[in-house]
């Protein structure tokens, strides 16, 4: 093993919406930075762009195997490289409710409260949407949080198609909003990502290194067990030691649990951090079900996400119980997460006989139903003989499926008046399996009491003095809208505490 003859004041490890956030919030305190990322920066042409070839299964999974519970394995889609799975996401950048940060009780069980609140998190909403220069409408969503600001740039432009169907679904007396989305407002590369908001104004800053290729394996700690003395990472088939005095967390749910189960050492025997045994518990990732509308008539296949509809956030007169979050895919074309579901477009190609993929793309409007859901220890992320395993077995099913049938009543009702649409067909569907990891949290929840939750208020571990996790292992629920911005919001917070320790 090759000792890297510098320290760091801090080793950030991951580049993702918290690790790249976090660097960027930090690179102007002069302090000594080292970023470390498994992955390199990603060819244009290989992002979320608008390209048949993006349908290719395994175009974005990680070079590795993991199993499920069942001990089956598969290809995680992960995307290594600057910017982590921002560079291949939407961009749909929401805030949580208000509400989301309560007790809240569901038909399946109950989300549990949070040590902080929606107020605490609002200033740093607020600076998050400006860094990612997110483009929105306020005062429309009845269910958005109160706002201490507007967004900073006005709503995107619809679809044609697309606007029609949001002026239909208001006359059903519903309350579509648009979607605020995280946008560079560089024609040829729309969507922002941690790499351009975060990672490249960062490392112009003399004092900050950016290492690619760098997968860390290890964690070591100090004979006492309370502090992180070196993080231990290969980079082309060479190990190294990186000694920092601060030392972040930032590879996703999933992979910073990992880390931490992998670094035990007989002050840690189950695992970096882990006195509490939850490390790696209480995964999330959101139930998601894509449904489709078939059209007569075709669209761009390439437009953006720009609709949402919280009508059913927190249930209706039916049911009294949360059932989810819906938007707009955008074009079938532009969406990721369709690499994982040719069997749609088998199923589609049933009712549209002699169109190939992209006539099938062109002539659909995919929508997205997310709902919540719950924590459950049982959920997890585990080693067993050197494999990693994740346990996921979904619940709060019976609210995902009510909202997915509130959804095909609103798009029957819509098609009824709006030409261009078939009309009488069933709404082809598709669950995402387990692979896809869109949306996971939870692995490292926060919160006062070091019994029930591995990280403190401000995403220090209660175990480890100098050891900190900045992405969604954080949370101690889910929400139904997507998490991205929240972990934005909460890097720039835990970056106003480390400037704080600093001083």
């Amino acid at each position: 093993m090759i000792i890297d003859d510098q320290s760091y004041d801090l080793i950030i490890v991951g580049t993702g919406a918290g690790g790249g956030t976090l660097a960027y919030k930090l690179a102007a305190t002069g302090k000594k930075i080292l970023i470390l990322e498994r992955g390199d920066f990603m060819p244009l042409e290989e992002q979320n762009r608008s390209n048949v070839d993006i349908f290719k299964r395994e175009r974005y999974h990680a070079p590795e195997q993991w199993y499920d519970s069942a001990g089956e394995p598969f290809s995680p889609q992960m995307n290594y490289a600057v910017g982590g799975n921002t560079k291949i996401y939407g961009a749909a950048l929401l805030r949580f409710r208000e509400r989301d940060f309560e007790t809240v009780k569901h038909q399946a069980g109950v989300s549990p409260e949070w040590c902080l609140k929606y107020a605490d998190f609002e200033p740093y909403y607020t600076e998050a949407e400006t860094l990612y220069k997110v483009h929105g409408q306020a005062n429309v969503d009845r269910t958005e949080p109160p706002r201490s600001t507007d967004y900073p740039f006005p709503p995107v432009a619809q679809e044609s198609q697309v606007a029609e169907i949001y002026e239909a679904i208001g006359k059903l007396g519903l309350h579509p909003s648009r979607l605020p989305l995280g946008l560079t407002r560089q024609e040829d590369d729309p969507t922002n990502d941690s790499e351009v908001s975060g990672i490249i104004p960062a490392i112009t800053h003399p004092n900050v290194t950016l290492k690619t290729g760098a997968k860390v394996v290890r964690l070591h700690i100090n004979p006492s067990g309370r502090v992180v003395k070196g993080v231990q990472a290969e980079i082309a088939g060479q190990s190294y030691l990186f000694l920092g005095d601060i030392v972040v967390l930032a590879c996703g749910a999933v992979n910073s649990a990992a880390l931490l189960l992998r670094s035990a050492s007989d002050r840690h025997p189950n695992g970096l951090a882990n006195s509490s045994g939850l490390v790696g518990r209480n995964l999330m990732k959101s139930l998601m079900t894509v449904v489709v509308q078939l059209s007569t008539k075709p669209n761009s296949g390439a437009f953006p996400k720009t609709v949402c509809v919280n009508d059913f956030y927190w249930g209706d007169g039916d049911f009294p119980y949360p059932m989810g979050h819906i938007q707009n895919s955008g074009g079938l074309l532009t969406d990721v997460i369709f690499a994982e579901a040719p069997p749609m477009f088998s199923l589609l190609a049933k009712f549209m006989p002699g169109f190939g993929l992209k006539q099938l793309a062109t002539h659909s409007i995919g929508w997205w139903a997310q709902t919540e859901d719950l924590p459950d220890p049982n959920n997890r992320v585990r080693f067993e003989g050197g494999k990693l395993f994740v346990d996921y077995t979904p619940n709060n099913i019976e609210a995902h499926d009510r909202l997915i049938y509130r959804w095909i009543e609103v798009l029957k009702s819509i098609e009824k008046e709006l030409d261009g649409f078939q009309r009488g067909f069933l709404h082809p569907r598709g669950e995402i399996p387990i692979q896809v990891m869109a949306n996971q949290c939870g692995t490292c929840r926060f919160g006062e009491d070091p019994a029930t939750s591995v990280l403190d208020p401000n995403c220090r571990t209660h175990d480890v003095d100098n050891l900190y996790v900045v992405d969604g292992s954080f949370f101690p629920s889910n929400a139904s809208v997507n998490p991205a911005l929240t972990i934005i919001a909460n890097a720039l917070r835990v970056g106003d505490y480390l400037i704080e320790r600093w001083r």
